[in-house]
């Protein structure tokens, strides 16, 4: 089996994997996930909101909060992990692409 072959299982893999993201939480009674905080978050974890963070936060919205499409948030599980799954395979071909695209422009020949 070529080494493309493997790679490409292991992040078929971990794309269906991604839904764990919702269960894991839940099951070890956790809020959210180490390092996906928002404002609100941080407050509560650390009692304040960095005076750059809070200026900046309005600056950038994801795409897909929670990695949810609008209004899926309280549909129930199999729609989240559908969603989830969705948001993995969009971010990793938004990485590939990128890095298609800057490997295409690094390796012209001047």
């Amino acid at each position: 089996m070529k080494i493309t072959t493997k790679l490409w299982i292991g992040i078929a893999v971990l794309i269906v994997l991604s839904p764990l993201g919702l269960l894991l939480p839940e099951y070890f009674n956790a809020n959210d996930a180490w390092g996906e905080w928002g404002t609100d978050g941080i407050k509560e974890l650390t009692g304040y909101i960095p005076r750059g963070l809070e200026k900046l936060s309005s600056l950038w919205n994801a795409p897909m909060p929670d990695y949810a499409f609008k209004g899926w948030e309280e549909k129930g599980l199999p729609h989240l992990s559908f969603a989830y799954i969705i948001s993995a395979v969009a971010g990793i071909a938004i990485v590939m692409l990128a890095a298609f695209i800057i490997g295409k422009i690094l390796s012209k020949k001047r």
